[in-house]
């Protein structure tokens, strides 16, 4: 069986996690003179070309890529958070790994399924995967392990789903030749696929980022499943930012989705262009599934109520953002969706994805192309959310009210999941009082096991005092 991802013991404290930053020095530029002299101009000319031929030809000599490379080594990233970590000594190949790889996918149950699930060190892959190797599919991970946010998460999670039996590979979506090996070792049934560079507000930061992994990454798997035999069904995140500036609430799979409010909404949504390109050419089976707000344990620090977590425990002020008006409240909402439940909308839409119907890169027959919205239906102020963080944590925020700045993120979301209720028997049951508990026993047992121990006591010491009461008032009767 394997084991559940909550409430494992991790770090004693837990770091900030911030957007890297990249800081550019400019030069000041040489005075202009609109006359120059011919001769002077001439020499001036050969006096750069000469340099700048010197600096190519340094950096051609110089540079660490001219060095030889071990063959499948992960390759260095000259910036950080776009690819994998820098600590990173990944390798793949050879009989050993082979073996690893099919142990990993082999199928455990009859009728069950080899699913490679992209991002498994993720928040939701590492979830979904789990569930997925407890009923007795055949699960294999891969993960590039970057360091968007801390890494020591994405290994903590990795080393518990391996105690289950589900390897993660360490290596990149970006990789065609690491595709093709995994799809030629394992003939896999379906891709749960995950991976993404996830973030509204990082877009900011690394917007090339984004192109890479939601885009291209999501092209180069394509390319692979639909060069498979045989070819998988797929079914792939996509998200509900992809509604942007929509203002029809709640959001429904019908609505228009042509006006994105972030450049992560806009890779998102070509992502699903894409992927019917792929399911119109190919034969892909293809179920893209737009997820709400997705929290819970083993959760993203880039997210609110995980940010918010770890500054209220520090006494530093939190920012809760204010919307500048509009046609539904000022107060900025989220339909807030517990991980377990996403998971089971995950497995519900690899179990009901029909066939790829393409064979040695070419279409057959029609495929399914379909989309649902995966949310819980009930919004909820993020200003009660630090309401139920404030009783959850016992320690009172100190919060900072602003006006929601024009970063990319919409003030309201509100999921119409009625399709996804109707096809997939897609039924949320968590609400957020009950689903923050949960995350905030996992946080404060990872993080902080000294208070979490401290809570314990202090329940415990209430539970007694209130037996205690109520035999008093029993013998008094």
């Amino acid at each position: 069986m394997a084991p559940q991802l909550t409430g494992a013991p991790g770090p004693a404290a837990v770091a900030a996690v911030k957007p890297q930053f990249h800081h550019y020095h400019h030069h000041r530029l040489p005075p202009r003179h609109h006359h120059p002299a011919p001769a002077s101009l001439l020499s001036k000319l050969a006096f750069w070309s000469v340099c700048s031929l010197s600096l190519l030809l340094a950096f051609l000599l110089l540079s660490p890529s001219s060095a030889p490379v071990a063959p499948h080594a992960a390759p260095e990233s000259p910036r950080r958070s776009l690819h994998a970590s820098p600590s990173s000594t990944a390798s793949w190949g050879g009989a050993a790994w082979e073996k690893k790889v099919r142990a990993s996918a082999r199928v455990r149950r009859p009728r069950g399924h080899s699913v490679l699930v992209t991002g498994a060190a993720g928040f939701v892959g590492c979830h979904a995967a789990a569930a997925l190797r407890r009923r007795g599919d055949g699960v294999l991970g891969l993960d590039n392990f970057n360091d968007y946010y801390d890494t020591a998460l994405k290994r903590g999670r990795a080393t518990l789903l391996a105690r289950s039996g589900v390897y993660v590979v360490d290596g990149d979506i970006g990789d065609a030749e690491l595709l093709a090996k995994l799809f030629d070792v394992v003939p896999f049934t379906h891709v749960l696929h995950l991976a993404a560079q996830a973030g509204v507000r990082h877009a900011l930061v690394d917007p090339m980022s984004y192109v890479r992994a939601n885009v291209a990454g999501l092209v180069g798997l394509l390319e692979a499943a639909r060069s498979a035999n045989p070819q998988p069904a797929i079914v792939w995140a996509s998200s509900s930012s992809v509604y942007g500036l929509n203002s029809h609430v709640p959001f429904s799979e019908h609505d228009r989705t042509d006006r994105p409010a972030s450049l992560y909404a806009a890779t998102k949504k070509a992502g699903e262009e894409i992927a019917h390109v792929y399911n119109h050419i190919y034969g892909l089976s293809l179920t893209a599934l737009r997820f709400f707000t997705v929290y819970g344990p083993w959760g993203r620090p880039d997210m609110a109520y995980f940010f918010f977590t770890r500054d209220i425990l520090a006494g530093r002020p939190i920012t809760v953002y204010e919307s500048a008006g509009g046609s539904h409240q000022t107060t900025i909402s989220r339909d807030f969706t517990y991980i377990d439940d996403i998971v089971k909308g995950c497995v519900a839409a690899l179990d009901t994805a029909g066939r790829s119907t393409g064979s040695g890169g070419k279409k057959r027959g029609p495929a399914p192309f379909r989309t649902y919205n995966l949310g819980n239906t009930s919004p909820v102020p993020v200003t009660q959310l630090v309401d139920l963080l404030e009783k959850l944590l016992k320690v009172k925020a100190v919060r900072k009210v602003v006006k929601m700045p024009r970063n990319g993120d919409v003030p309201y979301t509100h999921a119409n999941v009625s399709l996804a209720q109707r096809e997939l028997g897609y039924r949320p049951s968590t609400d957020l009082q009950t689903g923050l508990k949960k995350f905030v026993r996992w946080y404060l047992e990872y993080y902080h096991p000294e208070l979490a121990e401290k809570q314990k006591q202090h329940a415990g010491s209430n539970g007694k005092r209130s037996r205690g009461r109520n035999g008093s008032s029993s013998s008094a009767r």
